[in-house]
């Protein structure tokens, strides 16, 4: 028998040959001639059993081993190179494993001209392969499994952790193809598991970053949260040095106190004072106000400072009240001969910080009328009365940019926002108590109405009179008495507001006046401190006023 094509190696077809470039194939008689010669095989191959069950690939017992048919070699004449010297095993497989479709004609041939002592001969010198020869057995066709003849299969690597696992290219996509199992090709389901450690990797990688900044978090705030509420606050030590004056706005809490210190460089830590001022026991008598302090003070020190009445230096104005009063407070306290004060708030007026919008008339009879804020305010021995005066207006400028009183104005159809605090002054004056003074806001704003047929557009009010006469009484006079007194601030006699604020007035009088309630009040008396009687109309008021004549005689 002549087999063609199964040569040392990967010579090629001679070019003369007649299947040199085409798929005919020749039948079992047939033998091919180059140049007239007979074609033979290599004398070497027949000799030696070892070189012929090595290039055929032969472990099954025959001579010539049955050859897959490739498009790309139609004539088997190019195996694939074996890594260890010889044919790839898996190139040849056994005879009954392919279809018969799959031989070529020639190889049909050629296998029926193969004597049955060859394969005897083949059998006799059949030795098992080399342990790294083996490989499983795979039908290309049919997919089959493992071969019985070949050894277990040595045993895995373990896989490695998900970790350190390859994070290849994302190109790795494709995790099967199909058209690849039909060919008994390689499965590429191992990109799938290279895919599935990519992604654990990144999940563990994520996870453990996570885990360690939540201990970090956790670490830094527990740290926090121990030191403030486990370990002592942070504190300056001695009395401190310099002047520094700080407000404590109206409602703070000893904490809020602190904060306010701690931002002036008063004290280190707000901790640290409300500790000190629980401590001492003098949580309960701490004011707002405003304060002269010194910077860098222990907490305990700036404690004593603002409770003790020797150090303490404060100066307490009350709510309503007016100007005059509030500069004969600033002479008592500094131990100035009465008048000095007023005579400074009359001079220096407009150094002062006054808001632009002030003194907006001529009339006014105190410039500063309104601008004391009323607080607690800190007053040394050595403090200027001019000094004090600023601290005053600026608390004052502070609360009415709060309050927006000039967007507030123009909302309730008011000239100016001096109004709008004259407004908040006669409610804080007519109304004495807090409970009455939304009610009392919506009488000013009723009778200043030009349909206002029960006062027609006149106030009345004895304060605006006693203000102007600078005494303070319930017997005024009366009323005709009261239509003849020329004064811009009587309100018995000029119709609308008075020139300017009759008093300083406090937040809770200055935010009725900005939300009044409804309603159609034109009159009230107070009858008693808990009670004041409203009402609508002239007898109403007629019927009320003898309900507070009976009160005043029980009194008596």
């Amino acid at each position: 028998m002549t087999e063609y094509g199964r040569g040392y190696g990967s010579e090629p077809w001679h070019p003369e040959d007649p299947l040199y470039g085409d798929g005919s194939s020749r039948g079992q008689d047939q033998q091919p001639q180059w140049d007239g010669q007979q074609a033979h095989r290599y004398p070497q191959q027949q000799a030696d059993p070892y070189a012929q069950q090595h290039y055929n690939g032969g472990w099954d017992g025959t001579q010539g081993g049955q050859v897959p048919y490739d498009p790309y070699d139609p004539y088997g004449q190019q195996p694939p190179a074996d890594p260890y010297g010889g044919a790839n095993p898996d190139y040849y497989a056994a005879p009954e494993a392919y279809p018969p479709q799959h031989r070529h004609p020639q190889q049909q041939g050629m296998q029926a001209q193969q004597p049955q002592q060859g394969m005897q001969q083949q059998q006799q010198y059949q030795q098992p392969p080399h342990p790294q020869q083996r490989e499983p057995y795979y039908d290309e066709g049919t997919g089959a499994g493992d071969d019985w003849r070949a050894e277990p299969e040595p045993r895995e690597p373990e896989p490695e952790h998900a970790f350190f696992a390859d994070h290849g290219d994302d190109d790795d996509r494709d995790d099967h193809d199909p058209r690849e199992e039909g060919r008994g090709g390689r499965d590429r389901r191992g990109k799938k598991n290279k895919k599935n450690k990519r992604h654990s990797g990144r999940t563990c990688l994520v996870v453990t970053l996570f885990f360690a900044g939540a201990v970090g978090v956790v670490g830094y705030f527990g740290y926090d949260f121990i030191m403030s509420h486990l370990g002592s606050a942070p504190d300056y030590e001695g009395e401190g040095t310099g002047e520094v004056q700080v407000e404590v706005p109206e409602n703070s809490t000893i904490l809020q106190m602190g904060l306010a210190l701690k931002k002036a460089g008063v004290v280190k830590s707000a901790d640290a004072f409300s500790e000190a001022a629980v401590d001492s026991k003098k949580d309960k008598i701490l004011q707002p106000g405003t304060y002269s302090l010194r910077k860098h003070m222990s907490a305990a020190s700036a404690v004593e400072l603002m409770v003790d009445p020797k150090s303490r230096n404060g100066l307490t104005i009350r709510e309503g009240l007016r100007s005059g009063d509030v500069y004969k407070l600033i002479d008592k306290k500094l131990h100035l001969k009465t008048g000095t004060t007023k005579g400074i708030a009359k001079t220096d007026s407009k150094s002062l910080g006054l808001p632009s919008w002030a003194n907006d008339s001529a009339k006014i009879k105190d410039p500063l009328e309104g601008f004391l804020y009323p607080s607690t305010y800190s007053v040394g021995e050595n403090t200027k009365p001019a000094a004090v005066l600023k601290q005053m207006v600026a608390r004052a400028n502070q609360v009415y940019e709060k309050y927006d009183l000039k967007g507030n104005a123009q909302k309730l159809h008011l000239d100016s926002p001096m109004q709008l605090l004259t407004v908040a002054s006669l409610t804080q004056a007519e109304g004495k108590y807090k409970h009455d003074f939304d009610r009392v806001a919506r009488v000013v704003y009723n009778r200043l109405k030009p349909n206002n047929t029960e006062t027609y557009g006149l106030l009345d009010f004895d304060s605006t009179v006693n203000y102007a006469r600078s005494q303070s009484t319930l017997d005024t006079g009366s009323v005709d008495d009261l239509r003849n007194f020329n004064d811009p601030y009587n309100t018995y006699k000029f119709k609308g507001l008075p020139p300017g604020p009759i008093g300083n007035p406090g937040e809770e009088a200055l935010k009725s006046a900005i939300h009044p309630t409804k309603g159609n009040w034109y009159y009230f008396v107070s009858i008693n401190p808990e009670k004041t009687l409203f009402a609508e109309t002239n007898e109403q008021h007629e019927r009320n006023r003898r309900i507070y004549l009976k009160e005043q005689e029980k009194a008596k």
